[in-house]
C-alpha cells in the first residue's frame, strides 16, 4: 500500500510539472495550478494530514485504512488537475477517468469486510460507510448534499467510538474529530468551487481516456501488487446520449411514412413455402419464429464477482472477549452459554436461524441478518440491530437500550423486568414492541415510522402523525 501511495504522489508531481507552463491550467493561478486544485491541496495539508497523523498513532488496521483513504484522495486530486486543464469529456471517457477513484473506494471497503474480527472494527466501518463521498466528482447538480449524506452514514459508528472511548482514550476521540472534519471541509470546498458539479476548464482539449495519468507507474518503478478486481465499468447502454441517438434514428425512420417499405424485397409466389411445399424439404437452415419475450438484464448490475465468490464459512467461536456468530444458515439450535460480563456478541449474516445467549454479557450486535431469532438473558450495555430484515428479539432478563438502524421488520419481546428499556430507531420500518400481560401473552404495539414537523416561530416541533401512531 505504501508503494501505491508513492506511485500516486509521483503521478501528481508529474501532473504539476506539466501544468507549470503559462496558460496550461485554464483557471490557474500565477503558480500554474488551478485555484481549486490549490484549495484541495490545503484540505490535504490540513484535515487529511491530521487524520493520517492520528491514525498512525492509533496504529494497526486504522493506520492501514488511513493509507488507503489517502490514496483515494490523491487519485481525486489528480482528477481535479486533469479537469483544470481539459474541457468536459464524453460520458464513456469520464467513466474511465473515474475508475482509479472507484477502485480505491472498493479497496477501502474490501479491507473492512476482510477485517471483521478487528478490535477497531467500528473505526473501519465508519470509514467504509463514508468513503463513497469521494464519488462527489460524478454527482450533479448537488455534490455537496451527497457528501453530507455519506458523512451521516458514518455517524452511527463514530458515535459508538465516542461512547466507548470518551473517558478512556482521548486519542480515539481526536481521531473521530479529525476524520469527520475531512468531509466537513470537503463540503465547504465543493460549495465554493464545484457547487453544481465538477468544474471543467473552458479552454484546452477535451479530456479523453489518455488524460488518466494517475494509473501510469513511474519510470523504473516495480509493478504494484495485484489488488481486488475493479468494479465493472458502466455499460454503454446506460448512456442517455446513446439512447437519445437511437430514439432519434427510430423516429426518423417512422416519419418516412409509406417510404419506409421502399427498402423491402418483393417475394414472388415461387419463393413462398406455403405455395411450394417442396421448398420445405430442401437443405439449409430452418428458420423459426421470434423468440419468446425475456426480461432484459439490467445494464448496471452489481459486481458479478460477488456471485462467484466462495461461500464464507459458518462461525460460532469466542475470539478474545468477542463471540463471533457468522454466516449461519438454517441453524435452529445455536447456543452461547459460557458467558462473562466483559464479553460481547457479534452476529453477522445469519439467515433463517435462532440464537440463544445465556447469562449476562456486555452487548450484542446483529448485522446483516435475515429471519433471525435472538433470545438472551441480560445485557448491561446495548443490543444493536443493523442492516437486517425480519428479525425477532426476546429479552428474558434486563437490557437498558435496544437500537434499531436500517432494518425492515423487527419484533422486540420485552420481559417484565425490561419494560424501562429505551428503544432507539432510525431509517427502519415495520417495527413492533410486544409487552407481556398478566396472563403470559403479549400485546403488540407498533413503533411510529411517520412524523410531522412544523415551525412554531422559534424552533422545529416534531410529533408522531396519527396514521403512524
Amino acid at each position: 500500500m505504501e508503494r501505491l501511495v508513492e506511485r500516486l504522489e509521483k503521478a501528481v508531481e508529474r501532473l504539476e510539472t506539466v501544468c507549470q507552463g503559462p496558460g496550461m491550467c485554464g483557471d490557474g493561478s500565477s503558480k500554474g495550478v488551478a485555484q481549486y486544485v490549490q484549495a484541495f491541496d490545503a484540505l490535504l495539508a490540513g484535515p487529511v494530514a491530521e487524520y493520517i497523523k492520528i491514525s498512525k498513532e492509533v496504529g494497526g488496521d486504522v493506520q492501514k485504512h488511513a493509507e488507503m483513504v489517502h490514496a483515494g484522495l490523491m487519485s481525486e486530486r489528480a482528477l481535479l488537475v486533469v479537469a483544470s486543464q481539459h474541457q468536459q469529456p464524453t460520458q464513456n471517457a469520464f467513466s474511465s477517468l473515474l475508475k482509479p477513484i472507484s477502485e480505491q473506494i472498493q479497496v477501502v471497503q474490501n479491507f473492512r469486510e476482510k477485517s471483521r474480527g478487528s478490535k477497531l472494527f467500528n473505526h473501519l466501518s465508519a470509514v467504509s460507510e463514508s468513503i463513497p463521498a469521494l464519488g462527489w466528482v460524478a454527482m450533479a447538480p448537488k455534490p455537496g448534499p451527497y457528501v453530507k449524506e455519506m458523512t451521516d452514514a458514518a455517524m452511527f459508528y463514530t458515535n459508538r467510538i465516542l461512547k466507548e472511548y470518551k473517558d478512556v482514550d482521548k486519542k480515539q476521540v481526536d481521531w473521530v474529530k479529525a476524520y469527520l472534519s475531512i468531509w466537513t471541509e470537503l463540503q465547504a470546498y465543493i460549495k465554493e468551487y464545484h457547487t453544481t458539479g465538477l468544474t471543467w476548464s473552458k479552454t484546452g482539449p477535451v479530456a479523453t481516456e489518455g488524460a488518466k495519468l494517475p494509473s501510469t507507474p513511474a519510470a523504473g518503478a516495480a509493478p504494484p501488487p495485484p489488488g481486488p478486481p475493479p468494479p465493472p465499468a458502466p455499460a454503454p447502454m446506460c448512456s442517455s446520449t446513446d439512447e437519445t441517438a437511437s430514439r432519434s434514428a427510430l423516429f426518423a425512420q417512422i416519419n418516412r411514412g409509406e417510404g419506409i417499405t421502399s427498402g423491402l424485397r418483393h417475394v414472388s409466389d415461387d419463393m413462398k413455402t406455403h405455395k411450394n411445399p417442396a421448398l420445405k424439404n430442401q437443405g439449409g437452415p430452418v428458420r423459426s419464429g421470434p423468440k419468446p419475450f425475456t426480461a432484459p438484464k439490467p445494464a448496471c448490475n452489481a459486481n458479478p464477482s460477488q456471485k462467484t465468490s466462495p461461500k464464507a464459512p459458518a462461525l460460532l467461536e469466542l475470539e478474545g472477549k468477542k463471540w463471533r456468530v457468522e454466516n449461519q444458515e438454517n441453524a435452529t439450535n445455536l447456543v452461547i452459554s459460557d458467558t462473562e460480563l466483559k464479553q460481547v456478541a457479534y452476529v453477522f449474516k445469519c439467515t433463517n436461524s435462532t440464537l440463544q445467549i445465556k447469562g449476562k454479557i456486555n452487548s450484542i450486535t446483529l448485522d446483516n441478518c435475515k429471519k433471525l431469532g435472538l433470545v438472551f438473558d441480560d445485557v448491561v450495555g446495548i443490543v444493536e440491530i443493523i442492516n437486517s430484515r425480519d428479525v425477532k428479539v426476546q429479552v428474558m432478563g434486563k437490557v437498558p437500550t435496544i437500537s434499531i438502524n436500517k432494518t425492515d421488520g423487527c419484533h422486540v419481546y420485552l420481559s417484565k423486568n425490561s419494560l424501562d428499556c429505551e428503544i432507539v430507531s432510525a431509517k427502519s420500518s415495520e417495527m413492533n414492541v410486544l409487552i407481556p400481560t398478566e396472563s403470559g401473552d403479549f400485546t403488540e404495539f407498533p413503533v411510529p415510522e411517520q412524523f410531522k414537523t412544523v415551525w412554531n416561530g422559534q424552533k422545529l416541533v416534531t410529533t408522531v402523525t396519527e396514521i403512524a401512531g
